[in-house]
């Protein structure tokens, strides 16, 4: 099961578009320098106040379905 880890900084202003669903995906920087590629919508139980902040984990079966997003609580994103 492919495994991806990425840190996320979008402040409330940015997350807007995605919200309004103006943006319906998310590019991200993996740890290991591979790009991914995700629904905005895994977003939304992470959103607060001051937008979304972290550090992830998504995990999808092999053929890139059935993706989960998960707060990864063992790192901090910078």
């Amino acid at each position: 099961m492919p495994r991806f880890e990425f840190g996320l900084h979008i402040s409330a202003q940015d997350y807007l578009p995605y919200y309004r669903g103006d943006v319906r995906h998310v590019v991200a920087r993996c740890a290991d320098g591979r790009t991914v590629q995700f629904p905005a919508t895994l977003l939304v139980p992470f959103v607060s106040s001051g937008g979304i902040r972290g550090s992830f984990v998504l995990t999808c079966d092999d053929s890139g379905k059935g993706a989960q997003l998960q707060r990864n609580s063992s790192t901090h994103a910078s």
